[in-house]
């Protein structure tokens, strides 16, 4: 039974996990600190802002998911760009499941403290974005 627990360990805590959650952590701090710049000292409207940041986030992720977390070192264009459109597809849909988790969190449940259900959302888009990249974007050859 132990080790069956230590297994688990191994799979969860590792090279790849560590690494996406400081990555994941770094995404973040790219998306708020580019919003905050845009929107405070560029005097850009929030929605434009909120879109410019999700961009930089995500071609951040990108470019240190492929580089780091998941070792992807194929830099020819077509494999760039075999892992760069299911990647920003990815990104997209736990964009609007974050969007719509946010809405009927606060919309719809009714609480209050919005940054409580940002964080909870945030960290499950976190887990979402790892397990898509891994199962979808940054796939193993066999």
């Amino acid at each position: 039974m132990k080790q069956l627990g230590n297994q688990w360990k191994a799979k969860l805590i590792n090279y790849e996990t560590i690494s996406y959650l400081i990555f994941g952590v770094l995404t973040t701090l790219t998306d708020w600190i580019s919003y905050g710049v845009m929107t405070r000292y560029g005097n850009v409207d929030y929605r434009v802002a909120t879109a410019g940041a999700w961009a930089a986030a995500v071609l951040f992720a990108f470019v240190t998911n492929k580089l780091f977390v998941f070792q992807s070192r194929n830099f020819s264009l077509g494999k760039v760009w075999e892992e760069w459109i299911p990647f920003v597809t990815c990104r997209v849909a736990t964009g609007l499941f974050t969007l719509a988790a946010m809405m009927a969190m606060v919309d719809g449940i009714g609480i209050q403290q919005d940054l409580i259900c940002k964080v909870v959302v945030s960290g499950i888009s976190l887990v979402m974005n790892y397990v898509l990249s891994k199962w979808f974007v940054f796939r193993k050859a066999s």
